[in-house]
């Protein structure tokens, strides 16, 4: 009976079961209590806020001191340009099977949608805050107005950008930069530890989610939408196992381990709906699975704002799910063109609060009114439903990436990795290598 208790307690103390614990008992409570858990909402909130207010110095400085270790510029150039073509061609990848499911399954045919009637005071936020479509455009928005204003406004392209500048700055600085280098790590592991102390709140912020998302909108929403929702569910699925398995296989890594290796990690995206909240942990985790420490430092946060596989399967899907729910024809041209629309404009709202929305509303207002941006309100009620399949897509394609960047590179640890998976114990976030 003593050994059963100790295995309990032993069982409780692992996060992945206090996130099941604390989701499950958020849907109870939500299902019970429907229409009365807005403020528990706040729980979650209060969670992703906390972590956002560590997220761009942490950035700036596994970005900085990734670029300055690696000391060889052209080392940086060449990880770079191999992150960027990896990250693009996924990207691309995943819009066009979500281009394809959503036009054979058809989920948003037969709702007659009149778009005159559509309120369009709820999305005129996401509209404003939209980006300009165009290249120019796009390069412009990378480049902040003030260094300071980047990071009080967490915007990731322009912290990536100012990181990337001193880390190269610094690994031209001659002998001295080596302290400045130890600094930066010194001060990597105070926010590491920051991140340690807020992560015993994730539970309670998982609880806090899922309450309010059922309570908010129950679970007749959830049979509404059905059909969009297993679209989307289910082809994120087919990508990891497929698409992402496969290039897990050529890296000579097995999927299946890898994600029961980061399973505490994709139980907080789910609850929280956020894959930042796990930023930290994957750059410990992906070092502690072999990946070296300088490629990690620079491939992961960059991945975070360039290869957002399951954003970009969603929107596809949502693009064209509003065109068939209000019965319009779009012809296999118009159908490219948000393609391409969208190779571009789902980098350009990175770090924007409700980035999936701005992305969304950028690309329509891109398609000469042929779909309505009004046509968004449509998705507002399932938008966090559908927002946790995306964010663990994410999160898994991001990681994925790391490894075979880092193999592509050839600085993969093959017998740390074996350990790791062998033994997948957390790492502590105090054991980031200095």
């Amino acid at each position: 009976m003593a050994q059963n208790n100790r295995r309990r307690k032993s069982l409780l103390s692992q996060l992945w079961v206090q996130l099941l614990i604390g989701m499950a008992l958020g849907i109870v409570v939500g299902c019970l209590f429907p229409g009365r858990t807005d403020k528990l909402g706040i729980l979650g909130t209060a969670f992703i806020k906390l972590i956002r207010m560590m997220l761009a110095p942490i950035i700036f400085g596994t970005v900085t001191v990734g670029i300055a270790r690696m000391g060889d510029l052209k080392t940086v150039g060449r990880v770079g340009v191999k992150a960027l073509v990896y990250f693009e061609v996924l990207s691309t990848i995943a819009l066009i099977i979500g281009l394809v499911v959503v036009n054979v399954v058809r989920p948003g045919s037969g709702m007659n949608i009149n778009p005159a009637l559509l309120d369009q005071s709820q999305v005129s936020g996401y509209a404003a805050a939209a980006p300009k479509p165009g290249a120019i455009n796009f390069l412009m928005d990378i480049i902040p107005n003030s260094a300071v204003g980047a990071f009080a406004e967490g915007k990731m392209l322009p912290i990536i950008l100012i990181s990337v500048l001193f880390g190269i700055a610094l690994s031209r600085a001659g002998p001295r930069k080596q302290q400045l280098i130890d600094l930066l790590d010194v001060f990597l592991h105070a926010m590491f530890a920051m991140v340690r102390i807020v992560m015993y709140l994730a539970p309670l912020a998982a609880f806090g989610s899922m309450a309010f998302v059922i309570g908010r909108y129950g679970t007749a929403k959830l049979v509404s939408y059905g059909r969009l929702m297993a679209c989307v569910y289910l082809t994120c699925l087919v990508f990891i196992f497929a698409v992402l398995g496969l290039v897990a296989a050529v890296s000579r890594i097995s999927l299946w381990q890898f994600l029961k290796y980061i399973k505490d990690e994709i139980l907080i995206v789910f609850g929280t709906c956020s894959t930042e909240a796990v930023l930290p942990q994957m750059i410990v985790k992906l070092q502690n699975l072999g990946c070296e420490k300088s490629l990690v430092d620079l491939v992961l946060p960059a991945g975070y704002t360039f290869n957002a596989d399951g954003t970009s399967i969603y929107l596809t899907m949502a693009a064209i799910f509003i065109a068939q729910a209000m019965g319009i024809h779009l012809s296999l041209a118009d159908q490219l063109v948000v393609l391409a629309v969208l190779l571009l404009t789902s980098k350009g709202s990175a770090g924007v609060a409700g980035a999936g929305f701005v992305t969304l509303a950028a690309t329509l207002a891109s398609m000469n009114d042929k779909i309505p941006v009004a046509g968004i309100v449509l998705l507002l009620g399932i938008e966090s439903f559908v927002n946790q399949a995306r964010a663990v897509t994410n999160l898994i394609g991001n990681g994925i990436a790391t490894v075979a960047i880092a193999r592509w590179e050839g600085v993969f640890d093959d017998a740390k990795a074996r350990e790791a998976l062998a033994n997948p114990t957390a790492p502590s976030l105090s054991d980031v290598a200095v």
